[in-house]
């Protein structure tokens, strides 16, 4: 292998999220946060800028658009063209600017718990409404409940649909056909659909994502799709993103709430970091994705043969895997707090993920084998103690 994804990192005292939030004894397998370090290309690129010397106002380069075109073709065979690609510096700060542009008072916004815990926080931030369209939990797998998202859908105040595709926390790679079915749900009830893809470099062999902006072009249909390195290359300190939509004027009326917001201009360091991925990380990408598959497989089937109490969620993508310990018979909440007393280990409760979570907990496997090796132990251990 060129890159050593094996390396320990000391990242504790170093004001990391993740290791320092917690007391040391504690092993924090939470926060999606890779214990790797970046691609050396993209260190460089970052270095480079730095020994510049000049860190004054800049525009942002066509490169940073150039580069997500090429990607985008290359990865997805999905076209899109400079004028559809709006840059902005954060993945949940372009979602609330979307929201804020076109959400009028008592709106709701549909969706799909268990799903990321910060949209619970921006649909809230909004004043709009949460409309819960769970998804359906069936041996070891998820499915979109179609028939409740269309009554959902219908209801005169449904604004968005805040889709995740693929889908954190669960690792599901949503197919064409479900796509179309949001499409053509959302469309009929001109629901706009938001549609978060920053882990869909994440996908393992076999599986293929698809933008849904290249199937919501076959519909009547708003839909605004986007996407980021940041999750791929472990860039979440250096958050930059970008959004995608066919409708120009729709595209422009965000562009002015982040102007109006002050949020239009990104970091010249995120924008090296984000163009720098984009050109030259493939290979660090693609052995990073076998790494963490390998991760998957091994902790998969660690639980199998040492902790059959707990199982684990079929996933397809993604470094978060998804646990099913509702046979443990202890409330999310409760066996998270009890992981890091009794375990020294930090995991994320199934019900931040919305009450559709309630039972399941999410570990991040984005680490060298042995940090791995040693959080399958300690929750072995605290399993076998209960």
């Amino acid at each position: 292998m060129k890159y050593n994804f094996d390396e320990i990192i000391e990242r504790r005292n170093t004001n990391s999220v993740k290791w320092d939030f917690f007391a040391d004894n504690i092993l924090p397998m939470w926060v999606a946060d890779m214990d790797f370090k970046i691609a050396p290309e993209i260190q460089k690129a970052v270095t480079d800028k730095a020994l510049s010397g000049m860190m004054g106002y800049q525009f942002l380069s066509p490169d940073f658009k150039t580069s997500t075109i090429n990607w985008l073709k290359k990865h997805y065979h999905f076209t899109v063209s400079a004028d559809k690609i709006l840059p902005v510096p954060g993945m949940l700060l372009g979602v609330s600017a979307i929201i804020r542009t076109f959400l009028k008072t008592d709106e709701k916004i549909i969706l799909q718990p268990p799903v990321y815990d910060h949209f619970f926080e921006t649909v809230k931030n909004s004043g709009a409404e949460t409309f819960c369209n769970d998804l359906i939990y069936r041996e070891n797998s998820y499915s979109i409940d179609f028939d409740d998202l269309e009554e959902k859908a219908s209801d005169p105040l449904t604004k968005f649909l805040l889709f995740c595709n693929p889908h954190n926390p669960i690792g599901k790679v949503w197919k064409e056909e479900d796509l179309r079915k949001i499409a053509e749900i959302c469309s009929a009830n001109n629901v706009i659909v938001i549609s978060d893809e920053i882990h869909s470099d994440l996908v393992f062999e076999g599986f293929k994502h698809i933008p849904f902006a290249r199937i919501a072009a076959d519909y009547d249909l708003i839909s605004f799709t986007l996407g980021s390195p940041c999750k791929t290359f472990n860039l979440s300190g250096l958050s930059a993103a970008y959004i995608i939509c066919d409708q120009a004027e729709s595209l422009e009326k965000v562009r002015k709430t982040l102007q109006q917001q002050e949020t239009e201009w990104l970091n010249p360091f995120s924008a090296e970091a984000f163009t720098a991925a984009y050109t030259f990380g493939e290979d660090w990408m693609m052995e990073m994705k076998n790494y963490i598959f390998k991760n998957y497989l091994f902790a998969k089937s660690y639980i199998e043969e040492k902790i059959p109490q707990i199982k684990t969620v079929h996933a397809e993508s993604t470094y978060l895997m998804w646990l099913d310990c509702r046979n443990l018979n202890l409330n999310s909440t409760i066996l998270e707090d009890r992981l890091i007393n009794e375990a020294q280990l930090k995991l994320n409760a199934g019900n931040r993920y919305g009450l559709a979570g309630e039972g399941f907990m999410r570990i991040n496997i984005a680490c060298p084998r042995e940090i791995l090796t040693e959080g399958l132990k300690r929750l072995e251990n605290f399993v076998n103690s209960l």
